[in-house]
């Protein structure tokens, strides 16, 4: 195997590879890996990359349980049982490929390409093996996939405000006087959080202020914990705005040079007062008065705000409201202040190769013809799924049913929202799947042919970072076991046979990364290989908007106008008519009532990632067995004990889990961690039996916190 200096370094027979991680987590660490034998062995963050500064998760760390697990997937195998059954045979990657691309040909041409979804998410951060997908999507006029299920609310909500998707240099936590860390469990999440807030902490004598609807990892550690109930954090960020401009302490020449109406948001705000916002979120006034002094009183504020407050049918206005704080009190002026949330606009890619993207375009000569069939194609939701699959109408955007799919990277029959109808959709006779996967996860189960998939030690790609501003190299370390093919390898078969024309389909992984770095402004591939990762954080000024923010008029908008938000997306979803003129709470989400009388909130969980490491020892060890959180009065009340087995239910289905008595809650709030396969629940219903598909306004997503319950011992 040939390798470059930069990739590898060795010292006698011991070799330490150096590559980036691949999963969905802001963190995108950068890794040094012990090889030995042609195996990976232990993972360990890179001190060289001030971001990752050494430190990972542990899972992460133990990724040789994952890579070298005995069970991964190493050759194609056909369904030779029933839909679910999970009897499978062996088969060529000839035979395989063959058979998937007659499928895909045959159900075109009984119903259109529309009927062909291919669909992926993020189980690689890669560029290349995560979005080449697309380009087979838009070569053939296939339906294609609108990514909904996560960022949605919150980027929505952020650039409401920022009109842009940046902000401070996450390292800047580390130069705060004061860091708020709302709506994220960084301790599970994305440890590097920690790393520099505590930094702050122990260099600067700073204070964490910890946001969240239970008390987490992350919580025990915060000097300030804040407590409240699922989906008010919108009515939370506006008291602690009454308070400063109550008491003065808003930064009103600030608000003059850079917001856009903060006079009417003042007067807005008059009713929004700690009392009210108290029978909102269960957070006594007290506390909020004091934490509003505190953020108005330390100029140095970084409010490090998450995703997972954001995944409820008014995330998106949660979002702007608590970026909101940072204008009113001016923290955008100071190093070590201001408001971030991730910085995917700084990177400025050129992905027109990867996706295949001068085919949406129409720019592409021979393939006009295949172009105008891709502008014309629908876009189908990722997050409903199981509408989808189900054949509602208004879910199929007035074209033909999903006869036929592609999936690459995600777990769908485990992660996506609804899932009992996600389940009866994959057992339809008349759908054909292929899934590309490392393990035989509960979607590949339901495939008619299953694909071996590579890891990311295993093929080269690039990678960036959400949570910080570093472009990292990934590249081969290792030979995959068995037969396993990279995501590019099965696109670039796919379309030889299928007849799709784009110059990607040609080209080598690494080629792709060269194209793609120099056509974006970041070098090329020989350059970043040679420096592992290159930051790209903008100049000061830049990143806290001190030149303007990104809207014509260079100001923050206090009062968004949601029509004008810049996120691409298909059209308008949810209740988007009813949006709030101004930052407040929505009264949208799903409130307990008499029947179902608790919120539930499906958190991640600290030794899984989605439903990825379910299958590691290590993880399942920590992690034991799926449990519901309950306040011990509400477990006294409903008559549950620890460990009991509880019946989960809500308007969509039902799940069991074990009772584990916390009073870490809100009364009137339970909290399931994680995403078990549905095997491990039983019953075999697993957590997102109970979640809804109904999309969020303005552009989508799902609400996963966002659930009324009933609960009953079994």
């Amino acid at each position: 195997m040939n390798q470059h200096i930069s990739s590898v370094s060795e010292a006698g027979t011991a070799k330490t590879g150096f590559s980036a991680c691949p999963h969905d987590c802001p963190s995108t660490c950068a890794l040094e890996i012990d090889i030995s034998g042609g195996r990976i062995g232990r993972v360990r963050g890179s001190r060289e990359n001030s971001y990752t500064a050494g430190v990972i998760c542990a899972k992460v760390a133990r990724y040789a349980e994952r890579a070298n697990h005995p069970d991964r997937l190493t050759q194609p195998l056909r369904r030779v049982g029933a839909k679910g059954e999970g009897r499978f045979a062996p088969i060529s990657w000839d035979e395989a490929l063959d058979e998937i691309a007659d499928r895909f040909r045959a159900a075109a041409e009984r119903l259109g390409s529309e009927t062909v979804w291919p669909y992926y998410y993020a189980g690689t951060m890669g560029l290349v093996m995560r979005d080449g997908i697309n380009r087979l999507t838009h070569a053939m006029g296939y339906s294609r996939f609108f990514s909904s299920i996560c960022v949605n609310p919150a980027w929505s909500g952020f650039l409401a405000g920022t009109g842009r998707l940046a902000g401070p240099d996450p390292r800047e936590m580390a130069k705060s006087d004061l860091v708020v860390i709302w709506g994220t469990n960084p301790v599970a999440t994305q440890v590097n959080v920690m790393t520099h807030a505590i930094r702050a902490r122990k260099e600067r004598g700073a204070r964490i202020v910890v946001v969240d609807v239970y008390r987490s990892p992350t919580m025990e550690q915060a000097d300030v914990p804040v407590l409240i109930r699922p989906g008010t954090d919108g009515a939370l960020a506006c008291a602690i705005m009454h308070v400063l401009f109550r008491d003065d302490l808003a930064d009103r020449a600030y608000l003059a040079e850079f917001s856009d109406d903060s006079a009417g948001f003042e007067a807005h705000l008059q009713d929004r007062t700690p009392l009210w916002a108290q029978a909102i979120t269960g957070l006594p006034a007290a506390e909020i008065e004091a934490l509003a002094r505190l953020i108005g009183t330390t100029p140095k504020t970084f409010i490090r705000a998450g995703y997972g407050f954001t995944r409820s049918r008014n995330g998106a206005v949660n979002m702007h409201a608590v970026t909101c704080i940072a204008t009113v009190a001016g923290s955008w002026r100071h190093e070590g202040g201001g408001a971030f949330h991730t910085n995917g606009a700084i990177f400025g890619w050129n992905k027109t190769m990867i996706e295949g993207l001068d085919l949406l375009a129409g720019q592409a000569g021979e393939a006009d013809d295949e172009a105008r069939v891709a502008r014309q194609a629908r876009q189908l939701d990722q997050s409903r799924i199981g509408e989808i699959l189900d054949g509602v109408p208004e879910a199929l955007v007035g074209g033909p049913p999903v006869t036929a799919m592609l999936i690459q990277n995600t777990n769908p029959v485990s992660i996506a929202p609804d899932q009992q109808r996600v389940l009866r959709g994959f057992a339809r006779e008349d759908l054909f799947v292929a899934v590309h996967e490392q393990f035989m996860t509960e979607t590949a189960r339901m495939a008619d042919i299953v694909l071996p998939a590579t890891m990311f030690t295993e093929h080269d790609d690039v990678y960036q970072g959400g949570g910080n501003q570093y472009v990292l190299f990934g590249p081969k370390l290792v030979e995959p076991p068995g037969e396993c093919r990279s995501n590019h390898e099965v696109i670039g078969a796919l379309a030889e046979r299928l007849g799709a024309r784009h110059p990607g389909f040609a080209m080598s992984p690494r080629e792709l990364v060269d194209w793609t770095l120099h056509h974006s402004g970041h070098g090329t591939v020989e350059e970043l290989e040679e420096k592992r990762f290159i930051d790209v954080q903008p100049d000061f000024e830049t990143a806290h908007y001190l030149k303007g923010f990104g809207w014509a008029d260079g100001r923050f908008r206090l009062r968004p106008q949601w029509d004008t938000v810049p996120f691409k997306a298909p059209g308008k979803f949810g209740p988007h008519e009813s949006l709030p003129e101004w930052p407040d709470h929505w009264a949208v989400i799903e409130e307990a009532n008499e029947e179902f009388p608790f919120r539930l909130v499906t958190a991640p969980a600290r030794s899984f990632l989605n439903s990825s490491f379910t299958e590691t020892p290590g993880s399942l060890a920590r992690e034991k067995r799926p449990e519901l959180m309950i306040h011990p009065d509400d477990a006294e009340a409903v008559g549950l004990a620890t460990g009991d087995l509880v019946e989960v239910t809500s308007p969509r289905g039902s799940t069991r889990l074990h009772a584990r008595l916390f009073d870490g809650l809100r009364r009137g709030v339970v909290v399931a961690e994680s995403i078990w396969p549905n095997r491990s629940h039983e019953g075999g219903r697993g957590i997102n039996s109970l979640t809804a598909s109904d999309p969020v306004a303005p552009f989508g997503g799902a609400a996963l916190h966002d659930n009324r319950v009933r609960l009953a011992r079994i």
